[in-house]
């Protein structure tokens, strides 16, 4: 397998003709002896402002496989590349009935292509809208409050990751990642996602992407049903029977519950239902907004503002002795707050921006780590812990306005819009004390967090820097507990629990690997 080169320095605008040159020379090699070479990752390190430089790694084939061997074992700077493979191990046991998945996000997803492209011929349960109905819904709830319950940022094709900025980044070791990109841009992805460290799609292109996948299961004969949500599922024993759905049942070989994050209901269904559930631990917070220029200005310095730089985006995290944390999440760099509700009556804000990453404004969640100890350790507990913040957010608003406070009212225990900051939230802002709307252990840690946190980035000391609440769908706060060798309910021998919402991912990327090593599992069970 190919050699690659960690750690090779270079100034902003070096050409990558020298860095490939730098690298060879550090592995000692004549350049007769190289197949092929390329950058394979890039990242910036801008931790010390008078020293801000790129780092990659650097991908060499040879002529000789055994002179790969003997050099990757010479430095620990020198690693073989991971393959990009997807080898499934296909069953010859058939089983009556079909393989249905339920969810249309990065994990049902990437689960339900991986299975079309072996001859499975999936159905798979979406509840919300196919992309450009979705949009649609989502851009109506922006501009005017009236909320889609089906289909929403929540729910629909491409699931939450759709509307968001497109991160995939993780930090997940499996050889797969590189699949999911390397497929990603076969449907359509930026062909630099394969060499940035922290890639990303945007919301615009990521669209382009899951309608791509679509289209290709439905070409190999998979089926995919919107606003289809999963309503029941029939047990025997240990046994899933059949799976019933708006408008329908369908007798089934295995179910794949790729459910996300925020479908509570299901999470509802699945409780009554028997199905091994419990308490997770997530986050809950607000989104922070600062100017873009003065994000650029607290990484950067004097050097803010030159084009060979990218769009500054940070992630801050502190942990007290008790374990309890503070930290920053999914940071839109160039981005938007916006309304992420799922549920009338509960206000909800989330972070999304285009691939360009050119808007005026960046923002991040600021969240606090809850556990059971703070919401109870029944399965549903943190469920109704993050429902009671969000209803409490949209009476203390009046509406599904964004619950908002200038980083100095807040930091003094007040609310105020002290602020030369316009709100990117689409429909509007009232000025509220958080007190009202959060436990106080979360309130004072985010206190604690932004004090630390100005320390190291100047922006953070800006009292007028904006906050708006609720942030409450950081991850799923229920885990579908699943065995760790079969990959199925611990209840249940046929059901595989699957991505984000069981409580097994946490973004884009993890989520869309864990769908295809379910895919993997079921394989090895049941013959196409």
């Amino acid at each position: 397998m190919p050699v690659i080169v960690n750690q090779i320095s270079s100034a902003p605008g070096t050409d990558e003709k020298s860095i490939i040159e730098t690298a060879r020379k550090k592995l000692g090699i004549s350049p007769a002896s190289i197949r092929g070479a390329h950058i394979y990752k890039t990242s910036l390190d801008a931790r010390k402002r008078e020293n801000i430089h790129y780092v990659h790694s650097v991908i060499f084939t040879l002529n000789s496989t055994d002179e790969e061997i003997r050099i990757s074992d010479r430095d620990a700077l020198f690693t073989y590349a991971a393959p990009a493979e997807f080898r499934p191990v296909i069953s010859n046991d058939h089983a009556d009935g079909r393989v249905v998945i339920a969810g249309f996000g990065p994990a049902g997803m990437f689960c339900a292509l991986a299975l079309a492209e072996q001859g499975y011929r999936p159905l798979v349960l979406e509840r919300g809208e196919s992309m450009d109905e979705r949009v649609a819904s989502v851009e109506r709830f922006m501009g005017t409050g009236i909320l889609n319950e089906k289909s929403n940022i929540q729910f629909g094709e491409g699931g939450a990751g759709t509307f968001s900025d497109g991160k995939l980044t993780t930090r997940i070791k499996d050889p797969l990642c590189r699949y999911v990109l390397e497929r990603m841009t076969a449907f359509g992805a930026p062909e630099e996602i394969l060499t940035k460290a922290k890639p990303h799609i945007g919301t615009d292109k990521l669209r382009g992407v899951v309608k791509g996948i679509r289209e290709r299961i439905i070409e190999l004969g998979g089926e995919i049903r919107f606003c289809t949500q999963l309503e029941d599922i029939e047990l025997d024993g240990r046994h899933a029977r059949a799976v019933s759905f708006t408008g329908g049942k369908e007798e089934v070989s295995a179910v794949v519950l790729a459910i996300g994050h925020s479908a509570r209901d299901t999470f509802e269904m699945l409780h009554r239902k028997g199905i091994f559930l419990e308490a997770k631990p997530f986050s809950v917070g607000a989104r922070i907004e600062h100017r873009q220029t003065e994000v650029d200005r607290s990484l950067y310095g004097e050097y803010a503002g030159s084009p060979m730089l990218p769009k500054g985006e940070y992630q801050l995290s502190y942990r007290e002795g008790s374990g309890r944390a503070a930290y920053t999440f999914c940071m839109c760099p160039g981005g938007t707050v916006v309304p992420a509700a799922s549920e009338t009556g509960g206000t909800v804000t989330n972070g999304m921006s285009v691939f360009a990453r050119d808007g005026v404004y960046a923002n991040s969640a600021l969240v606090v780590s809850v556990s059971p100890e703070d919401f109870g350790s029944k399965p549903l507990d943190g469920m109704y812990f993050a429902r009671e913040i969000e209803q409490k957010a949209y009476k203390a608003a009046g509406s599904y306005k964004a619950c908002a406070s200038s980083v100095k009212g807040f930091l003094a225990g007040k609310a105020d819009l002290d602020t030369d900051i316009e709100p990117s939230y689409s429909l509007g802002v009232t000025a509220v004390d958080y007190e009202k709307i959060f436990p106080k252990q979360v309130t004072e840690m985010m206190r604690t967090g932004l004090k630390v946190f100005s320390r190291k980035m100047k922006c953070f000391g800006d009292g007028k820097a904006l906050l708006c609440a609720p942030e409450t769908r950081t991850s799923s706060p229920v885990r579908i507990t699943r065995d760790k060798d079969r990959m199925t309910s611990l209840s249940c021998d046929n059901l595989y629990p699957c991505g984000e919402g069981a409580g097994y991912a946490g973004g884009i990327m993890s989520a869309a690997v864990d769908g295809l090593n379910t895919a993997l599992k079921i394989m090895a069970e049941i013959a196409p």
